[in-house]
């Protein structure tokens, strides 16, 4: 547990997340999860913003912007999803919102499946050394 990246907030954030599928199960629209989500950040007193704008540049110029869904404690980005299986291309996701906001720790999760589904990714370019 000494190695694991902020390991009181990531146990108590995947408890909860495990509390709102005990008790919605799954089927919902992810608006439903994030707002289940949001409660519970709320009685337990954890710091978070919602639809975290992301500009997006190349070159040093802007080129879109895209939305993570939660940066928690200005440490985690969670991202949620109700599909019927994680694909890569969500993993890749999370990794691009990581190197963008330079967090070290992004949580994936579905709430789409009889057991809630998720993935702990650490963003390599946070621990690189210039």
């Amino acid at each position: 547990m000494a190695n694991l990246l902020y390991p009181e907030l990531s146990y108590k954030l995947i408890g909860i997340l495990f509390k709102i599928h005990n008790k919605l199960g799954a089927g919902y629209q992810e608006k439903y999860y994030q707002r289940a989500l949001e409660k519970e950040f709320t009685i337990n007193s954890i710091p978070f913003k919602r639809e975290v704008l992301v500009n997006l540049e190349y070159n040093n110029e802007y080129i879109g912007k895209y939305f993570i869904d939660f940066v928690v404690d200005e440490k985690i980005a969670l991202e949620l999803k109700t599909v019927e299986f994680i694909k890569k291309k969500y993993i890749h996701q999370v990794l691009a919102y990581l190197n963008s906001t330079n967090l070290k720790l992004g949580i994936l999760v579905n709430f789409n499946c009889d057991s809630l589904y998720y993935k702990r990714i650490i963003n390599p370019k946070a621990f690189k050394e210039d």
